[in-house]
């Protein structure tokens, strides 16, 4: 890797005006981030020169790749017509169409702007409904940095060490119960002791903010049934799953239908966009139909949803997730090898186009995560980094690959963490 000299004087201008000088907490690698110049493809380019292979792919929503034509045209084509309304147009009835085809459960959709406007809606929404303040989360789920969510949070609340943020009052956490992932006999004694007082659990199907952890067999079906058996409504947040394991999420590729979803990432081709929907029932409650308030100046901007329905139509003609899940299966299986070769106490982990390497055992939960040496990973994403492997800089998050990753940027990859790993 070429030197980072002007990475290094953008970063120090940044100090001065930006806490931290980042934008948000995952992105302050020590001893300075690299700045972006451009990317395009597989690849990311820094401000000194430098080329990276990327896996963060902007944390997810770049399934297809950095400007990846079909979106670009799409973007171009809509600026030509206007970016911002404040009316109602007719790209949203085509994407919500979209989405429903493909997610049957969401019968009525709100567009938001962020996965974390989504989720926050949809407790909203889920507790106007029931008329009960209380939800459950997971321990390590991430459901955006609003106020009731922030207990035991994964992603950069993790990473940093304050899953519990200042700034947060009690009375806004107090209804926010906590169960750990992947136990099915925690839940059921937390209803049990909080029988009729619990409006929704929501939860990510697979962790994708503590690491990549993925659901025991038969668990997300026990979830389903004790949250029917309960009147709890079940919402799946999908901002990192959906239309990224399947076209239909993790709600299909497990086959457990959720009453809610929230999507957000891959649905807006890299332009920000957040979705809550759910049973038709649930979502007449929504304003200006019901008495649950939503609103937002963004919502449904014509840009987002453009590049959402460019994304859509190319993964199904491209067959995207055919690709990619294959790619991710091969990536994984070397991985695994190359540490068993090595003999090294770590575990691959990761589903469909996800991978992690944990620095110590599988974990199934987020207990079990925060065991993993955090240290001896950032120092090992330090030198992929040299080599021109641009991993997440924290053990807490996943790397992505995307439709524009080649079977030489796989084999490239595969050689550097073969040479890496074991330093």
């Amino acid at each position: 890797m070429d030197e980072m000299k002007r990475s290094i004087e953008l970063f120090e201008k940044a100090k001065n005006f930006i806490p931290g000088g980042v934008s948000s907490p995952v992105r302050a690698i020590k001893p300075y981030p690299f700045y972006t110049k451009s990317a395009h493809g597989s690849r990311i380019m820094d401000v000194d020169g430098n080329e990276y292979i990327d896996y963060c792919m902007g944390y997810g929503p770049l399934i297809l790749g950095h400007s990846y034509p079909a979106i670009k045209e799409a973007l171009k084509r809509q600026l030509d017509d206007g970016w911002l309304y404040g009316t109602p147009c007719e790209l949203e009835v085509e994407l919500s169409e979209k989405i429903n085809r493909y997610f049957p459960a969401i019968e009525m959709m709100r567009f938001v702007n962020t996965g974390t406007e989504a989720t926050m809606a949809a407790i909203r929404v889920a507790r106007g409904f029931t008329g009960l303040d209380k939800f459950i989360k997971i321990e390590g789920g991430f459901h955006g940095a609003h106020d009731a969510c922030l207990v035991k949070a994964g992603s950069g609340a993790t990473t940093h060490g304050v899953p519990d943020s200042l700034g947060v009052p009690r009375d806004f956490t107090k209804n926010t119960l906590q169960v750990p992932y992947n136990d099915i006999e925690s839940l059921v004694s937390l209803i049990e002791a909080n029988k009729g007082e619990i409006a929704a659990l929501i939860m990510e199907p697979v962790l994708g903010n503590i690491g990549t952890i993925t659901p025991e067999k038969g668990y997300l079906e026990e979830v389903r049934a004790v949250t029917a058996e309960n009147d709890i409504l079940l919402i799946f947040d999908e901002v990192i799953t959906g239309f990224r394991l399947a076209m239909g999420g993790a709600q299909e590729y497990f086959g457990v239908k959720p009453d809610m979803t929230t999507l957000g990432k891959v649905i807006g081709g890299g332009i920000p966009i957040g979705v809550v929907g759910g049973r038709r029932d649930i979502m007449e409650n929504v304003s200006p139909q019901g008495k649950v308030y939503q609103a937002g100046t963004f919502n449904g901007n014509p840009l987002s949803l453009a590049a959402g329905i460019a994304t859509i139509e190319t993964l199904v003609k491209e067959d995207v997730h055919r690709v990619i899940n294959a790619r991710g299966e091969r990536l994984r299986n070397a991985l695994a090898e190359i540490i068993h070769d090595a003999g090294l106490d770590y575990a691959v982990g990761g589903i469909g186009s996800m991978f992690i390497v944990f620095f110590g055992e599988l974990p199934s939960n987020y207990t079990e995560a925060l065991k993993c040496d955090k240290e001896g990973y950032f120092k090992f994403f330090g030198r992929m980094l040299k080599h021109g492997i641009f991993l997440p800089p924290s053990q807490f998050e996943t790397n992505f690959i995307s439709f524009a990753h080649s079977e030489e940027d796989i084999d490239t990859t595969i050689a550097t963490f073969g040479d890496e790993l074991a330093v």
